[in-house]
């Protein structure tokens, strides 16, 4: 019986231990990852306190698209529920209303790609995302343009709303650039992986092979893990893995 309690009690301890590593990295990816956004500061909040997962570059791109959505949405319903007060102002609100869907369309777009990436085909994907998340980030610009000529409240408050997504828009580009960076850089890791070497991006970066890696990160994952947290770290321009909502 007693050993019984000792074998339960360890594997407890070992599950605690496995979740707070998965945790720690997790946490080492967003904020090395968010260092060199458009908006750290709102990269950093945002990311930090989004439930689901961010363990891998792509499911960071992800997490950061669906943060725009998720903004995007209440920004329309908040566009929706505002009074005109002039003919001017009634126009400019009734085509913000319109772009902050088209973003919405296309941020949706990005998620669905995103979710079916695959190594063959992935230049082709990255493009489609790329394409529809600027796309958004335009229209949410284009929003804040049509109400330069109207006064009052509204116009604060619109301007308030639609900035803020964009800027969520905008590291949510920055974070769908660095995983394509990332794609052709964990190739180039896993060739040196094999070889046990190291060799120089096209950037000048030092590229490491995961046996290279942080001792600690090679630890407590896989080597696939570990190349997660070298190639981010070489991405956004950093040297260790250990490297808003407004």
């Amino acid at each position: 019986m007693r050993s019984l309690f000792y074998l339960y009690y360890l594997i407890l301890l070992l599950s605690l231990i496995s979740a707070y590593a998965k945790n720690h990295n997790n946490a080492d990816l967003v904020r090395t990852s968010c260092a060199h956004a458009s908006y750290p500061d709102i990269c950093l909040r945002t990311l930090s306190s989004y439930s689901g997962v961010t363990n891998t570059p792509r499911n960071l791109a992800r997490a950061g698209v669906k943060v725009s959505l998720s903004r995007s949405k209440a920004a329309a319903n908040f566009l929706a529920q505002l009074k005109s007060q002039s003919k001017r102002e009634k126009i400019a609100l009734r085509d913000c209303i319109e772009l902050m869907g088209n973003s919405m369309d296309e941020l949706s777009e990005t998620l669905s790609e995103l979710q079916h990436l695959r190594s063959g085909d992935f230049r082709w994907h990255m493009s489609n995302v790329e394409t529809w998340v600027s796309a958004a980030l335009t229209n949410e610009n284009t929003c804040l343009d049509g109400f330069k000529e109207v006064e009052g409240y509204t116009r604060s408050d619109v301007k308030k709303k639609i900035t803020n997504v964009a800027r969520v828009t905008s590291n949510a580009l920055y974070l769908i650039d660095l995983l394509d960076n990332s794609h052709g850089k964990t190739v180039e890791i896993s060739t040196a992986a094999q070889e046990g070497t190291t060799t120089a991006g096209s950037s000048g970066a030092l590229i490491h092979s995961c046996r290279l890696c942080p001792p600690r990160a090679t630890e407590q994952h896989s080597c696939e893990a570990s190349l997660y947290l070298c190639t981010a770290t070489i991405s956004s321009g950093g040297g260790s893995a250990d490297m808003d909502q407004a």
